[in-house]
């Protein structure tokens, strides 16, 4: 599994940026997309998919160690919803 250390690394190599650049770039890239989402908007990344928010309504619940039933609040989620390209790449076959 790649992590943020892996995507930093990745950036500063194919732009020629230094490291703590690189960070702030992959920083700069994710607090834009939370920003947009936490407004209620939804973001878009060309090639690669998009982000958006949905709402959960309250429901009722069950607690499975006890059998008791619980509300649950609302609550909204964020949803990713893979683009054209993305998904070829993914899914194309290796040779």
């Amino acid at each position: 599994m790649a992590g943020k250390a892996d995507f930093v690394n990745t950036i500063a190599d194919k732009a020629g940026l230094p490291r703590r650049q690189a960070a702030e770039v992959f920083d700069a890239i994710f607090d834009a997309i939370r920003a947009t989402l936490k407004s209620g908007d939804s973001a878009k990344v060309p090639g690669f998919g998009s982000f958006s928010v949905s709402e959960r309504g309250a429901r009722k619940g069950r607690n499975p160690a006890t059998g008791e039933s619980i509300k649950i609040k609302a609550s909204k989620s964020v949803r990713f919803r893979a683009g054209k390209e993305l998904k070829d790449s993914v899914n194309r076959r290796r040779r």
